[in-house]
């Protein structure tokens, strides 16, 4: 019998990042369906943030931030993956607006979809702890700089990009946090899935180093393709989203996490044996 060559400590780190972010969407799945056997249907996936399925939400969405600033590879992938982590844990930390009577027990003042006021005490801590970090993270990224640990001249991008989010996070939740409440999930998740589309394009057409197989292009040209799609819809359908009829927002959102999943399984497969399973 052959032996299987031994994997490196870096291959397995990846292989285990990849699997790890794809196993937080089969969770959210999984405490979504359960928290439907008692509150229902809900109009999207973000309303389950209202339910007992938050804790796994807004945990998954974190993990997800930390794997992706790990996974972080070189050039145009590095500053996408970058920017996806910073807008991760505002998906988790901001909840989502809804109308009256969407959600069971979350009471709201508008007629349309809003804000529950009950729970802009929690998003305050939240805003506190992401703010605080991301100038953290700041920081340290400009001392290793400064002390020639980490080459400024490949990581500026992805440094702009935090800077820019972050301090425009911050200003909005200052000086505009009734629209920050209203608007900040919806912004945060419209740009986390079309950074994932255009990390997909970039997978599939990269601009240095080997081509992918031709199954392995077509995959992620798909996921590339349908993201837009589903993105489209939800920036159509969110507003009129209302909690009645067929839960159309929370089947696009869905469709939206089970390609996010699919990039991860179809990369995962593509560079399982990579001795260099970076992006590229």
């Amino acid at each position: 019998m052959t032996a299987l060559p031994l994997s490196t400590s870096l291959e397995r780190t990846y292989r285990y990042l990849r699997i790890g972010i794809a196993g937080t969407v089969v969770a959210i799945f999984v405490a979504i369906a359960q928290a439907a056997t008692t509150y229902g249907w809900l109009t999207s996936v973000s309303d389950y943030f209202y339910t007992p399925a938050r804790n796994v939400f807004v945990g998954s969405l974190i993990a997800v931030s930390l794997a992706l600033l790990a996974l972080s590879g070189r050039g145009a992938e590095r500053a996408l993956l970058d920017a996806a982590a910073l807008f991760a844990p505002l998906i988790a930390l901001v909840p989502t607006t809804v109308a009256a009577g969407a959600v069971p027990g979350v009471a709201v003042s508008c007629t349309g979809r809003c804000f529950p006021p009950a729970y802009e005490a929690d998003v305050a801590n939240g805003m506190i702890v992401y703010l605080v970090l991301g100038l953290l993270v700041l920081l340290v990224a400009l001392v290793l700089a400064a002390l020639g640990q980490v080459s400024l001249a490949a990581v500026w991008p992805s440094l702009l990009i935090a800077g820019a989010v972050v301090g425009a996070t911050g200003l909005t939740w200052l000086l505009a946090r009734e629209a920050f409440l209203d608007q900040a999930h919806f912004v945060a998740t419209t740009a986390f899935f079309a950074l994932f589309a255009a990390v997909a394009v970039r997978n599939a057409f990269p601009r240095s180093g080997p081509q992918p197989a031709p199954a392995f292009q077509a995959l992620y040209t798909a996921i590339a393709v349908g993201l837009v799609v589903v993105l489209i819809a939800y920036v159509v359908l969110l507003p009129q989203a209302d909690g009645s009829g067929i839960p159309i927002v929370l089947i696009v959102e869905a469709v939206a996490l089970a390609l996010f999943f699919s990039f991860w399984v179809v990369q995962g497969i593509e560079k399982w044996s990579d001795p260099d399973p970076t992006l590229v």
